[in-house]
């Protein structure tokens, strides 16, 4: 996941779904982008990335989506991600 990609699905899911109050991400380079970051603000969405909101509250996700990478996507050749 480049910043590219990450900003680029963000602006998609804004448009397909609107704004949001908050947005929760750990501290990886992506989403400490001033890209990433721009998009947020530009939108008005508040982001929380350490205290409350740490990592550590999001390590169930973050498993699960681990999991669903090394599991699933990655012994199938989806085209997109409505095939998964």
């Amino acid at each position: 996941m480049d910043v590219a990609f990450c900003v680029a699905a963000m602006q998609e899911a804004l448009a397909r779904h609107g704004t949001l109050g908050i947005f929760n991400t750990d501290q990886r380079s992506q989403f400490t982008s001033s890209d990433w970051i721009d998009v947020l603000t530009d939108a008005k969405i508040k982001f929380s990335m350490n205290g409350k909101g740490a990592w550590r509250d999001n390590r169930m996700i973050e498993r699960l989506w681990r999991s669903l990478k090394y599991e699933c996507v990655s012994l199938h050749a989806f085209e997109t991600g409505s095939e998964i």
